[in-house]
């Protein structure tokens, strides 16, 4: 695998400078300050592959590898009018990504939210710090902040109650927390909402079927995968995160027949997916090693993290090699991938990152991107290229399932 690194552009407290220290070779990035569905220029993306690749002879390369993400404008996911034209923009800006020597985007088509979390400081037994998701806080949340017709069809008893619980023992601190928590904006997901403006864009998917909305993918893949084709780029669509539905909306890349259907659409080499491993992983259901096994050709990007579960629906992202997901397993599968492609070794092959990480050590004390402070990240990416190294160093290479 090739081991990159999410770095959120120069003013990123995470520098360039940390990322070499830490071992990683590519960069994971995007142009955040640019508007959603705007076509990038190839000057901002020169000026970003410059800031990236650029270093004096002392310093070891970088080179900006994945692009995450070009965001899908809600228009185009809603299919509106104007989606045309959006699309439009999003093909100029893979073939200025691919002039420049971009060839890899990540993307999402989740609607509204990215990916959600309700805690994003749960102290572990360790003081560790990590990210974690409750249903039940989430349909607290829905149902008593939110005040979402017809809430409550989407819970089960138990949740209910679970929900009233703690709606009746919250404080209006720990309430506004929550909301700041699921509607303000994750690191990576360009847009955020007040409490009526969230509604506004939930409502404008009351008519919108899991059909309707699969058939909105298939529409932009058709548009958008040629144009990639033609630039030399790989497409590499993000899993739902968590991988169910939120707030009635559609969620259609959740499990593996989500995901065979996605690569069906468009049966092009150029239409991929990443394989998030916290994400597909917070359904019990997705067998991770297999699904690398039967759709490896079409895996672009990794993103490789851990969860471990505390209830239904609810989990906290783990150690990167502790929780419900076999990284062994997984890893495996991907190196045996990676040699059918013909890869060297570790260090090589398809773009990995580890994903999240615990705020550790000093970084508690710093102001950091939920996620994705540095030590955390450090330690999960030196567990993982160990772990990578002990696989293909193993003779015969140990593959499951």
């Amino acid at each position: 695998m090739e081991h990159t690194w999410r770095w959120f552009g120069p003013q990123d407290p995470v520098s360039l400078d940390a990322v070499r220290q830490a071992g990683a070779t590519g960069i994971v990035t995007s142009l955040h300050h640019l508007p959603i569905g705007a076509a990038w220029s190839q000057s901002d993306i020169s000026a970003r592959v410059q800031a990236i690749e650029q270093a004096n002879n002392l310093k070891t390369p970088l080179r900006w590898s994945v692009v995450e993400s070009v965001p899908v404008h809600e228009d185009i996911k809603q299919g509106k009018p104007r989606r045309d034209e959006l699309l439009e923009a999003y093909q100029t800006t893979l073939r200025h990504l691919g002039q420049a020597g971009v060839r890899t985007v990540c993307y999402n088509f989740m609607p509204v939210v990215d990916w959600t979390r309700t805690d994003l400081r749960l102290r572990l037994p360790n003081e560790a710090i990590a990210l974690a998701f409750d249903w039940a806080a989430l349909a607290m949340f829905d149902l008593f902040l939110l005040k979402r017709p017809g809430a409550e069809r989407d819970y089960d008893s138990a949740t209910l109650a679970a929900a009233e619980q703690r709606w009746a023992a919250s404080t209006s601190d720990e309430q506004q927390t929550l909301v700041k928590v699921i509607i303000a904006g994750l690191p990576g997901g360009q847009e955020g909402y007040g409490m009526e403006g969230f509604r506004d864009r939930l409502a404008a998917y009351n008519d919108i079927s899991e059909d309707d909305y699969r058939a909105n993918l298939r529409y932009f893949l058709e548009a958008v995968v040629p144009a990639a084709t033609e630039a030399g780029v790989r497409l590499a669509i993000h899993p739902d995160d968590p991988p169910f539905s939120l707030f009635g909306l559609p969620r259609i890349l959740s499990t593996e027949n989500d995901l065979a259907q996605m690569l069906n659409m468009v049966d092009e080499p150029a239409n991929g997916f990443t394989l998030c491993t916290g994400s597909f992983g917070a359904d019990p259901a997705n067998d991770l090693a297999g699904m690398v096994q039967r759709h490896g050709s079409r895996l672009h990007f990794i993103h490789l993290r851990n969860i471990a579960f505390r209830g239904y629906r609810t989990f906290f992202e783990s150690d990167h090699l502790a929780g419900h997901a076999d990284m062994f397993d997984i890893v495996s599968a991907i190196a045996a991938e990676e040699q059918r492609r013909g890869v060297a070794g570790p260090g090589s092959g398809i773009p990995m990152r580890p994903d999240h990480g615990h705020q550790l050590l000093d970084d508690q004390h710093k102001q950091g991107n939920p996620g994705y402070t540095a030590i955390g990240r450090l330690k999960g990416l030196a567990e993982l290229r160990g772990l990578e190294m002990a696989i293909w160093r193993s003779k015969p290479m140990p593959i499951t399932g």
